[in-house]
């Protein structure tokens, strides 16, 4: 059965509260979870280009679209303008080849995937400095590429547009300066991260929040131990209030924590490859937490961030980054 929630955008367009993450999968693994997904029932996928998996999901989605199985209104595809592509002459190029990629003729959303902007050399290799920082274009204007955003919408290429990892203040500063203000902001959240003046500030001015790696991200400490960072990361399975939450209703730990996201009127998108873990992440509906386990679980937060973008060796140069946690504090 499909996921029949939704929120309400700005412009009166409606997104399924639960979608699928897709980031660190393999074309492989990537084309069997969107199967998998599709069948459980998910119809919200999110993407971007530096995932590197835009063409396997287009093919899925061709499948499944040729096949009748499923109609193209009844998808809600999100993608993103890279770090890389930060700059207004390349929205529009950047979009098509999404489009391109994933065989479709609109995306449902597009968002500006960082507020900052890293270098490229030409053969797309990121551009590093003598001291091997990555090299970070500090003249990014984010008003101006919202400009060209906003023209998406009337080329027909997306239906709604917003930001992603984007502070209170840049999505202030976006809302002073537009035409179409953003309809949504998707930032990491969990209950060790519950950035709840972001949040609360975003719903407050009618901009849907979309949680990413809401059960925590595992995967991350792949592109930390590459970039020869070593962390702790927490496993949000693991915290014993969850796990007690999760047994007192007959549940995983992660349906707690997506329930308790998905209440707050926050859009979360959980990744997972795997079929069993699929449906269980999209069968929430059938239990309610308890003041008492919502109090219990917003006394978690800590801070702790585990997408920090540290991997971008010298990123944090750049005047727009705004990503400090427990590491960098």
């Amino acid at each position: 059965m499909a996921c029949n929630k939704f929120v309400t955008l700005s412009n009166d367009e409606k997104m399924p509260i639960i979608g699928i993450g897709t980031w660190q999968a393999s074309d492989e693994e990537i084309e069997t979870a969107i199967d998998s997904a599709l069948e459980a029932g998910y119809r919200h996928i999110d993407t971007a280009p530096v995932y590197g998996n835009e063409q396997a999901i287009g093919r899925v989605l061709k499948r499944w679209l040729d096949a009748g199985k499923i109609k193209r209104e009844e998808l809600y595809i999100v993608t993103k303008l890279p770090p890389i592509s930060n700059r207004p002459h390349e929205v529009e190029p950047t979009i098509k080849k999404s489009l391109a990629d994933l065989q479709l003729d609109y995306v449902d959303m597009y968002l500006i995937h960082t507020p900052f902007t890293i270098c490229i050399n030409p053969d797309g290799s990121f551009k590093m400095d003598e001291e091997g920082l990555m090299e970070v274009d500090k003249s990014t204007n984010l008003a101006a590429t919202w400009l060209e955003m906003e023209k998406l919408v009337a080329q027909g290429l997306t239906k709604s547009i917003g930001v992603s990892n984007f502070s209170k203040e840049q999505v202030e500063r976006l809302l002073k300066n537009c035409k179409i203000p953003p309809a949504n902001n998707q930032v990491e959240h969990h209950v060790y991260l519950q950035q709840r003046d972001l949040i609360d500030f975003c719903q407050a001015n009618n901009v849907v929040v979309t949680a990413y790696s809401p059960l925590g991200s595992k995967g991350i400490a792949k592109f930390n131990a590459q970039a020869g960072l070593k962390r702790d990361l927490p496993d949000l399975m693991d915290i014993p209030e969850v796990k007690d939450i999760a047994v007192a209703h007959g549940k995983t730990p992660a349906q707690v924590l997506i329930r308790w996201i998905i209440d707050t009127g926050v859009v979360a998108i959980p990744k997972s490859t795997n079929a069993a873990r699929l449906k269980q992440n999209l069968d929430v509906f059938d239990f309610q937490l308890s003041a008492d386990e919502v109090a219990k679980l917003c006394a978690l937060d800590k801070n702790i961030r585990i997408c920090d973008f540290a991997f971008f060796h010298g990123v944090e140069r750049h005047p727009e980054f705004t990503f400090k946690n427990q590491y960098t504090n």
